[in-house]
């Protein structure tokens, strides 16, 4: 009876709050077939607007993942190049050929396996799909899908200009512009952002703090070709000029470096978008889509990781790969609107046909390799030809059943300068069956079967033995329910999911040192089995005018069933994996934050997120260590300016993104030890916008 009297005051606080809050905007989910409200998804999806980007100066998506339950990455190079979604996910790339687990789009254009190309100014928001999208994006995403959305033309003049200063010589200037250019007929859209910083390493052979740089330039223009009541043509280019240095690893896994030779990772591309939208009728819509990239990258670093003269044996080397690669794509879709619904009016439909062709060559530079000339070479060509359809039949008008099917036909083709030449043709099916259920006005119900795949392949590392040079084609089956509710007047809105899914066939990346050498294998293999489940969930909260809370959590358990790793050199080596967890997939991670309304023109924000302690390989234990970030910002509003003091990582914490476990100290004897890159200190900085 006691606690009675604490229940009401709750109780009277809790609707009271929700009387003087404002509803929650809507936010559209645009990735799927048809945008859709995200509390009518039937998919674990988790959408990052632009407002959370520039709270904390967010440059790249390695600066907002956190944000999403269940969504880590790897970095390896000077930025966060490869994702994993709920434990799946490739975490690097060096020489062998590789077919992408988490797909990314930016603008509509394929830039999987080009992480760097995932820079954040002027986005409208970005969408992280979780569980394979089968139907939708095929191949390229058996774990998920990240799908990054810039501003559109709009038929209002917008200018948005920001200047960005920070710690470690942060320098970022930005502008974007766009309007009507023809009344009625044409919209366009420009931005132009250049950001700089030396990085948070310092090069104390060199005596240099910017071995590590960013010097990131990227560019987008956008039409809008308004043709008639019918017919929209959207075409958008793209410019990435990243030019970053690449100096990350020492022997004292801390923030100093002694190497002489400071590698690049860097991305230089081109690429364009061209959209139609054509109500053929007032049953049918068309879509078409046809895209292009060209991309040059450099990955390098200094092999030795220190300078001439430290090993005895003479040990010094550079290692430079430089990849072009070439992508084009075609898309026909076809979708009824809701007069064009069949058997009977109860369904909407969709139908479509995708090719993507990819082209990508390699050259590397490294004086170990087994040509005497110190350099290797190989091309990778690829061809994805699919077919796909969805029905939403409305069984009544609270309950949709879904049912989507993709038939993909992959085919590849690698040759490299050692004299191998192997081709791949294998017809991959996926798909997925939901059930979605209006429990009440404010509770949204949903189930779903989902089947995902990723093409087989060939490792290209000479030295592997020949029963090691294939891989099988994964495939995975994912089982989830969700909840999706809104509470106290729309203020409040959660999400949450379940998932369990079985990979068979697993692809698992691994690799060994060779013996007496500095040089590794790295090659993929296939496990037998692997169990990923868990849990997904999101809060948005107005708890009154003056504050908002956000949160996620994500909890994962993802193992081996049937899996021992047997080393390549010497099969006498094994590891039973059985049990363990996969790499790079943390049992949970968690985001708790907020912003609250000091005055009418100031906003302070803050959120701590976190992660558990995850392995960094699936051939060796060594693992990270959990951590937990805090982030803060403070806006000042007035008119069109808004002034942002920001700080991430406010704690100062020191966590790991990357780590090997191997034998380089000649102080240690050449032992196997963990090595591993540094995440970002504490980074501060301030950022003037102005908006019209």
């Amino acid at each position: 009876m006691k606690l009675r009297p604490l229940a009401l005051a709750i109780t009277s606080l809790i609707a009271t709050s929700a009387i003087s809050a404002e509803e929650l905007d809507t936010v559209m989910v645009n990735s799927d077939f048809r945008a859709a409200d995200i509390q009518e998804s039937t998919a674990s999806v988790s959408v990052i607007n632009q407002v959370e980007m520039q709270k904390r100066s967010a440059q790249h998506l390695e600066n907002i993942l956190n944000l999403a339950p269940n969504v880590n990455s790897s970095a390896g190079a000077s930025r966060a190049q490869f994702f994993q979604i709920r434990g799946i996910g490739e975490r690097g790339q060096f020489s062998t050929p590789l077919n992408p687990s988490i797909g990314l789009t930016v603008d509509g254009i394929d830039y999987s396996r080009s992480g760097a190309a995932g820079t954040l100014f002027d986005m409208k928001q970005v969408e992280i799909l979780r569980g394979p999208q089968g139907t939708r994006f095929g191949a390229n995403a058996l774990g998920g899908m990240i799908v990054l959305q810039s501003n559109e033309p709009s038929k209002e003049t917008q200018i948005h200009y920001e200047q960005t200063i920070g710690n470690f010589n942060t320098k970022s200037t930005g502008a974007a512009l766009g309007g009507t250019l023809i009344e009625d007929t044409l919209l366009g859209r420009i931005s132009i952002h250049q950001h700089k910083s030396d990085g948070y390493m310092k090069n104390e052979f060199l005596n240099r703090k910017d071995t590590q740089n960013q010097d990131e330039l990227n560019a987008t223009a956008q039409l809008r070709w308004l043709a008639n009541e019918d017919l929209t043509i959207d075409l958008v280019a793209k410019h990435f000029d990243i030019d970053n240095g690449y100096d990350a690893f020492n022997l004292d896994n801390d923030f100093t470096t002694d190497s002489d030779q400071p590698g690049k990772d860097t991305l230089k591309s081109n690429a364009f978008s061209l959209k139609a939208t054509w109500d053929m009728n007032p049953e049918i819509r068309m879509e078409t889509t046809l895209t292009r990239s060209s991309s040059d990258l450099e990955y390098s670093y200094d092999d030795d990781w220190t300078y001439d003269g430290q090993y005895a044996d003479g040990y010094s080397a550079f290692d430079q790969r430089l990849r072009e690669r070439d992508n084009q794509s075609f898309e026909v879709r076809f979708l009824s609107s809701e007069k064009g619904r069949i058997f009977n009016n109860s369904t909407d439909w969709v139908a479509g046909a995708y090719r993507i062709d990819q082209d990508e060559t390699l050259l590397r530079s490294y004086a170990f390799v087994d040509d005497p000339s110190g350099t290797e070479s190989g091309r990778y060509k690829t061809s994805n030809t699919a077919f796909y359809g969805q029905l939403d039949h409305h069984l009544n008008s609270k309950t949709i059943l879904t049912a989507g099917l993709r038939a993909e036909q992959f085919k590849a083709d690698y040759k490299n300068s050692y004299g191998l030449n192997e081709d791949t043709d294998e017809l991959l099916y996926g798909g997925k069956i939901s059930l979605s259920h209006q429990l009440s006005e404010a509770h949204l119900g949903f189930a779903s079967l989902s089947r995902g795949y990723k093409a087989g392949g060939i490792n290209d590392d000479s030295n592997l033995p020949e029963n090691r040079r294939a891989f099988e084609t994964e495939y995975l089956w994912n089982l989830e329910a969700g909840l999706n509710s809104s509470f106290l007047n729309n203020t409040l809105k959660t999400r949450l999911t379940a998932f369990y899914a079985e990979r068979n066939d697993q692809q698992v990346n691994s690799s060994t040192q060779e013996d007496g050498s500095q040089s590794f294998i790295i090659y993929l293999d296939n496990a037998a089995k692997g169990q990923n489940y868990g849990l997904e969930g999101e809060l948005d909260w107005n708890v009154n005018s003056k504050l908002r809370i956000l949160s996620s959590l994500g909890l994962l358990n993802s193992t081996f069933s049937d899996y021992t790793y047997v080393d390549p050199n010497d099969d006498t080596q094994t590891i039973s994996l059985d049990g363990r967890d996969q790499a790079h997939a943390p049992n949970y991670q968690f985001s708790i934050g907020g912003e609250l309304a000091l005055t009418s023109n100031l906003i302070a924000s803050a959120n701590i997120e976190g992660k558990d302690a995850f392995y960094f390989s699936n051939s060796h234990g060594a693992k990270s260590d959990a951590y937990s970030l805090v982030n803060a910002s403070l806006e000042y509003i007035k008119g069109d300016w808004t002034i942002t003091l920001w700080a991430r990582n406010l704690a100062d914490k020191e966590y790991d993104t990357r780590g090997f476990f191997f034998g380089i100290d000649p102080s240690k004897g050449y032992a196997d030890d963990l090595y591993t890159q540094k995440g970002e200190p504490r980074t501060v900085g301030l950022t003037v916008a102005w908006d019209y």
